[in-house]
């Protein structure tokens, strides 16, 4: 595929994965409001890595399907979606459902901080111009000023650097692993491990209808993290990250339908700029005379 193409494939998968994500942090507030964070995430992260292993058996590869050829950058993604995933589900415990997405729109600019540090992409002046328009954007999403912040919200900051983090070495790792599978089950599996020592001292019993959102959460988890690394293959790092701001549309919907939550005026007026940012850092990508991605020496990942 030509760069035009790759960024217009990567687009779309991002925004297919907006909806997924969205519908899975729905079934965290949802759970998080009567079970602790590791009965969600032990059954959840059980039945993703079940998906995994079915997966790999059924395109009829061996175990050698799932091994990763970036080993150290994919321990560090598992920790990072590990630390992640409990930020998001207590920022979603706390706050109001798209209040989080305040956070979420300061990816593009962290992606783009760290993209240069750790994958040595390299941003146009006007790409940065689009990120600290970004960030503008996210300022109107929090009128009240930076001494309202509570616990809630210091969750959801923490679970934005993570998840970025968790992001950028996605790509990182997707240079030389073409497996998306083996992204999907080492995290979860990481998340299956960590959560699983101390459910014990957590758990309580769930109803089958319960259950059954968990099970949800799992199928729809696997979808969504599964697309976002194709994606994460296919377009930047801090270009997929504004196709994640898409995410406050769902969550409105979802937020009021379910939650009863609706935003004030001044959110959608930093939507704005943010979704608008968003966009020229697409439109970017189909400029021909840029490169974002510089030749990587072809050293092994594991140095």
């Amino acid at each position: 595929m030509s760069g035009a193409q790759k960024a217009l494939m990567g687009a779309m998968l991002a925004a297919f994965y907006t909806v997924l994500i969205s519908c899975a942090d729905a079934i965290t507030k949802l759970i998080a409001g009567g079970y602790a964070a590791p009965q969600l995430y032990a059954i959840s992260g059980f039945l993703v890595v079940m998906m995994c292993l079915g997966a790999n058996r059924f395109s009829g590869a061996k175990v050698s399907g799932l091994l990763t050829v970036c080993p150290r950058a994919m321990g560090l993604r598992s920790v990072a979606t590990v630390l992640a995933a409990l930020s998001f589900f207590y920022a979603f415990k706390l706050l109001p459902f798209a209040d989080v997405f305040l956070f979420i729109g300061l990816m593009p600019v962290m992606a783009g901080l760290m993209s240069g540090l750790i994958l040595g992409e390299k941003v146009r002046p006007g790409a940065w111009i689009a990120l600290m328009a970004c960030f503008t954007g996210v300022l109107c999403l929090f009128p009240e000023g930076i001494h309202a912040m509570q616990w809630g919200h210091a969750f959801a900051f923490a679970a934005t650097c993570f998840g970025t983090f968790s992001i950028v070495l996605a790509r990182y790792i997707g240079r030389w692993e073409s497996n998306a599978l083996a992204q999907v089950f080492y995290p979860n599996l990481a998340i299956l491990v960590s959560m699983a020592v101390v459910l014990p001292l957590v758990w309580k019993p769930m109803p089958i209808a319960d259950l059954g959102w968990v099970a949800a959460y799992a199928a729809i988890l696997f979808g969504a993290r599964w697309l976002l690394v194709v994606a994460l293959r296919l377009l930047a790092a801090y270009a997929v990250t504004p196709m994640m701001n898409l995410q406050f549309v769902w969550m409105v919907l979802l937020g009021a339908v379910f939650f009863g939550e609706v935003p004030g005026a001044e959110t959608y007026l930093g939507v704005a700029i943010v979704i608008g940012s968003g966009l020229f850092l697409i439109w970017d990508q189909f400029v021909p005379a840029t490169e974002d991605i510089k030749a990587q020496p072809a050293v092994s990942p594991r140095r």
